[in-house]
């Protein structure tokens, strides 16, 4: 014999049947993707701004599974990470042209995979937190034009220094691109130059170029030494980031201590030569990339 009515019996299944289906899209996982927004308020993405998505994708011959605008810009869904990097890659060289000025933020994304009659419902799945997701992934890029600018920049003022003690007369030293070039008006004068940097800068590789009075000893890096200043690049970068982690961690420690839990947290640390530009670029991916 029921205790309750029936009605009672109908309410509870048309509860579960509901629950069922807004917990559906949790089963579909989530696809890789790219999304393309604006970096300036005055800059609009719209459907141009779709069309032209589709067409470099087309036209490099990337797969995608779809694209669509939304209110924060345009996300292509992808088939796998290597081909979400790969379409990074292309928009970032289509609608950034200028790497100093970037007009449009291309980021990495993830976009539920769960069908469009979910969405329709307004199903969606159930981001989790960083901690849930398994950390920070970071990805980390040296920039080795910056940083071999950068050093040989240095050994430019280094050399300067050098001659004058030396008192070895010369015409000029300059960076030309990835090398040094200092000139000299005799032949005797860039011997002994030569001789000199032989003894105190082991890193660079020299080459006599130019005759007559336009003579000149051309100064590159040693294979070895342009390692050197990649592996210290990165190690820069990952001890930054090593001491922002800390950081953050002790704060959070002291602020559950205390019970106070302030807005934001400070950080310690500053950006290297190595993702970047050291830069290294570095590149995060981490926690709810919808949130983006």
């Amino acid at each position: 014999m029921n205790r309750y009515p029936l009605w009672k019996y109908i309410l509870v299944a048309c509860a579960l049947v509901i629950g069922f289906i807004y917990t559906l899209p949790n089963f579909f996982g989530e696809s890789p993707a790219v999304q393309v927004s604006s970096a300036r308020a005055t800059l609009k993405v719209d459907l141009k701004t779709l069309e032209r998505v589709e067409s470099t994708l087309k036209t490099a011959g990337v797969e995608n599974k779809g694209t669509f605008l939304d209110s924060n810009g345009v996300k292509v869904r992808l088939q796998d990470t290597d081909t979400q990097l790969k379409a990074k890659d292309l928009l970032e060289k289509q609608f950034n042209p200028d790497a100093s000025d970037p007009q449009y933020v291309i980021a990495l994304n993830l976009l539920s995979s769960s069908p469009q009659w979910l969405t329709r419902l307004g199903a969606l799945p159930m981001y989790l937190g960083l901690d849930l997701r398994g950390g920070v992934h970071f990805l980390l890029q040296v920039d080795m034009k910056g940083a071999l600018t950068k050093r040989l920049d240095s050994i430019s003022a280094d050399l300067r220094s050098l001659m004058r003690d030396k008192t070895i007369r010369h015409g000029g030293i300059g960076r030309e691109g990835e090398r040094i070039v200092i000139r000299f008006r005799d032949e005797e004068t860039r011997s002994k130059a030569r001789l000199t940097l032989d003894d105190n800068q082991p890193d660079l590789l020299l080459a006599d170029q130019g005759e007559g009075t336009d003579l000149k000893l051309v100064a590159t890096l040693k294979p070895a030494a342009m390692k050197r200043i990649q592996e210290f690049a990165i190690k820069q970068n990952m001890g930054t980031l090593h001491n922002r982690i800390q950081r953050t961690r002790r704060c959070r420690a002291d602020h559950c201590s205390t019970g106070y839990r302030p807005h934001r947290c400070p950080v310690a640390g500053g950006a290297g030569h190595g993702q970047g530009q050291g830069y290294s670029r570095s590149h995060g991916n981490a926690g709810n990339p919808h949130g983006r």
